[in-house]
This record gives C-alpha cells, sequence and structure tokens, in this order.
C-alpha cells in the first residue's frame, strides 16, 4: 500500500526542520582512522573528502580510549573465547563470565553494594525510572535534564510530574514540599551529573542532602537518581565523576560504558537489594540482548586502565586541554557556559550563525556539531565542542587558530 499521503505530511515536517535551520541533515561516515603522529593526535577520513584529514571535537571518547590496545586485546581474547553476540537475553542464556566480572568492577569503582549492565544508558534510564515509580510515587526533574529522562518521566505514570527550574534548589525545595503535600509515599529526585549541553555539573552536595532533609516525609522514602553519563571516565581526580568531584553520593547512580571508557553500553550502580529488584523488573534487562562478552570484557580493561598510572595521566592531561581550549574561546571573545568539563559550548544564540560556523570548520577540517532548538532552549544554539585526551597542544591551538581566523572573518 502506497504511503502517497503521508509521506507528504512527513516531506512537508523534514522541510520544515531544514527551513528553521534544525535539520540534522546526512551523517558523516568515518571511512578511516589515521593515528596519530609526532604533536599531532589522530585525524579521521570521511566519506566523501578523499584523503582530506580531519581534527574530531565531537566525540564522547574523553580518554580516546577506543583504539587502546589493551582494550582492542581484551575484547579479542573474549571473542575468541565467547563469540560475538550474547546469543540470548541475559535470563535465558545471555550472560557470560565477562558480564558478571564487569558488574563487580562496577560496583567497586563507585563503591556500591551491586551494578548491573545494559544495552545502553538511555535503556538503563528508561529501566531504572519507570520500574520505581508507583501511582504513590511523585517525579521531581531539572528541566534541562537529558532526553533519556525526559522520555522516562513521560514513559512513567506517577502519581505527580513535577519540573524544576535548572540547578534551582529553592523550586527543587518547593517541589519537595509539594510531593509531601500530595502525601506520596515516594518521590524521586532525577538529574544529570553533568548537563551535555553546556558543561555544567549539578550541586550533588546540596540536592543530596534537600533530598536527604525531606526523606522522612515519605513513607518509601527520598530517592536521588543521578545520570552521570557524560562525567564517569572523565571528570573528578580520579574520573568517579560528578560524585567525586563534589564529594558526594547519589541512592542511584546511571553512567555509561559508551563514552569516557569507550566501549559501549550502561549501567546503574546501587543498593543490592535495588540491584536484585531491578533485575526482576527493567523491560529492557529481562526482554533485550546485553552487551557482546567482548565489550564486556573491554570495559573491565577500561576500567583497569583508568585506575592504573596511565588513566591518571590521561585525565589529567583532558584537564590541562579542556582548560587551555575554554580559555582560549575567552580570549578569542566568543561566549560559553563556566564549568570544568571537557564539553565547552561556543554560544551564538542564532541557529543560522551557528550552522554557517560549522560549516566553516569542517572547510577547515575540523568536525564540530551544532546543538539548536529543540535539543537546547531557543536562544542556546551552541556549538558543543568536545576535548579527548587524544587531542594535543597543537591540536587544540589549531583550532582556535581556525576560530580566530572566523571571527576576524565576521563568520562568527
Amino acid at each position: 500500500m502506497p504511503l502517497n499521503r503521508l509521506s507528504a505530511v512527513l516531506r512537508q515536517s523534514v522541510e520544515t526542520l531544514e527551513q528553521e535551520g534544525r535539520r540534522k541533515g546526512h551523517e558523516t561516515i568515518v571511512v578511516g582512522v589515521l593515528p596519530p603522529q609526532g604533536d599531532r593526535g589522530p585525524r579521521y577520513l570521511l566519506q566523501g573528502y578523499g584523503d582530506k584529514p580531519f581534527i574530531r571535537m565531537n566525540s564522547n571518547s574523553y580518554l580516546g580510549l577506543s583504539s587502546h590496545p589493551a582494550l582492542k586485546k581484551a575484547e579479542e581474547e573474549a571473542i575468541e573465547r565467547f563469540g560475538v553476540g550474547p546469543g540470548a537475553v541475559r535470563f535465558i542464556s545471555g550472560t557470560y563470565a565477562p558480564h558478571v566480572e564487569l558488574e563487580g568492577h562496577l560496583a567497586a569503582f563507585h563503591g556500591r553494594e551491586a551494578a548491573m549492565i545494559f544495552s545502553s544508558a538511555y535503556a538503563t534510564v528508561l529501566s531504572v525510572v519507570v520500574p520505581l515509580t508507583t501511582d504513590q510515587t511523585v517525579l521531581i526533574s531539572d528541566e534541562l535534564n537529558h532526553n533519556c529522562i525526559i522520555n522516562a518521566v513521560r514513559l512513567a505514570r506517577p502519581l505527580e510530574k513535577l519540573i524544576y527550574k535548572h540547578l534551582d534548589l529553592n523550586n527543587l525545595e518547593q517541589a519537595l514540599q509539594k510531593a509531601a503535600a500530595l502525601g506520596a509515599r515516594r518521590v524521586l529526585v532525577i538529574t544529570d551529573g553533568v548537563f551535555s549541553m553546556r558543561g555544567s555539573h549539578a550541586p550533588l552536595a546540596e540536592i543530596a542532602r534537600l533530598v536527604e532533609q525531606y526523606d522522612e516525609r515519605f513513607a518509601e522514602n527520598a530517592i536521588l537518581i543521578v545520570d552521570d553519563s557524560h562525567g564517569v571516565g572523565a571528570f573528578g581526580a580520579t574520573g568517579r565523576g560528578t560524585e567525586e568531584y563534589t564529594a558526594a553520593q547519589a541512592d542511584v547512580l546511571i553512567g555509561t560504558l559508551g563514552k569516557a571508557f569507550g566501549v559501549n553500553g550502561g549501567y546503574v550502580v546501587g543498593a543490592a537489594d535495588l540491584i536484585a529488584y531491578l533485575r526482576e523488573t527493567s523491560p529492557m534487562y529481562i526482554y533485550s540482548n546485553p552487551i557482546t562478552p567482548g565489550e564486556a570484557a573491554a570495559a573491565v580493561a577500561a576500567l583497569k586502565l583508568i585506575q592504573a598510572p596511565e588513566g591518571q595521566q590521561r585525565l589529567q592531561h583532558l584537564a590541562a586541554m579542556a582548560e587551555r581550549f575554554r580559555q582560549g574561546l575567552l580570549s578569542l571573545g566568543y561566549a560559553s557556559f563556566p564549568g570544568a568539563h571537557p564539553v565547552v559550548p561556543l554560544l551564538l544564540r542564532d541557529a543560522a550563525r551557528t550552522n554557517r560556523l560549522v560549516g566553516f570548520l569542517r572547510e577547515q577540517g575540523v568536525l564540530a556539531t551544532a546543538i539548536v532548538y529543540p535539543v537546547v532552549p531557543k536562544g542556546e544554539a551552541s556549538i558543543r565542542f568536545q576535548i579527548s585526551a587524544e587531542h594535543t597542544q597543537r591540536d587544540v591551538d589549531e583550532v582556535l587558530g581556525i576560530l580566530q581566523a572566523a571571527r576576524q572573518s565576521g563568520l562568527s
């Protein structure tokens, strides 16, 4: 059956996105990676650009581990032992020794009793928030939380859903007061650790104190859930994320293996009773395959590496390069959000200007991504630069030089 009438509606929707400067467009296809050479980090080859090399400034691979020999060796050895796929969901026959080993390492890394892994951090958030929500639960969420939290809140069926103004602790307290007044038995306060479009972090110590202050008002506790996917492995003195940076601890911590750790998958850590309950109730754990045994083995290698001297050196280099780039932007007269995270936005506030500058950067061999509404609020269009430990000082200065040329030519 032809979809001629529906197709016309869908085509118009895409055309509207194009006109408003919000269409993501064609995906960039990486066809090769040139290894680091001298004082230059790796370069990327793209389909349609021949042998032109690109600096990648839009990757979540904060520690640059995806091509690390230790991770590749661990994955290859696990593939030889177990094959390339799990073959089933975990409760049937898809649990392998590397899955269990990884969960033990994650629990220990974050100082928790237990951990469980999922196919992605997005799946983790959905599969934690929804099972923990009852019709006597109030959900309280920061207004700038990631899309995965927004959709988890939409899918849940709580007593009430409350949104507090971004990082506004007074507004959060008002939401807690309202939840108590509603007679809720349970309240879930949910926040990003690092807000991925700004590079800023939540004040977890203050939020945790506030949640604890109201805990006695709820028969089944006030519970702090933090998705720190952009923090773990890339933030804090030893890479333990926003919790370490703020000297605080969430009741439930969600992270990813697909960013700083360089592999794939998501996870949650917490109390043993919590994890046991989630194994029985999380739909994307029960009904969806886990990451492969090879990926789990590579993630174990990443966790070991980050706790070794090499990992600490990478963290220190990452922090230094992020600060160098952030200060460089400011010295050129560009606006950004304050922070210490390797996400460093260049704030232009206009979608058309943002897209033009991204196009200019690509012409000059720099991969960067325009972030516009509705991914960010209107008036906050920006380029999200992401620093990696694989970037060298020369790389950072090269990109800053290109941005200076754009500034001088009136492009930005």
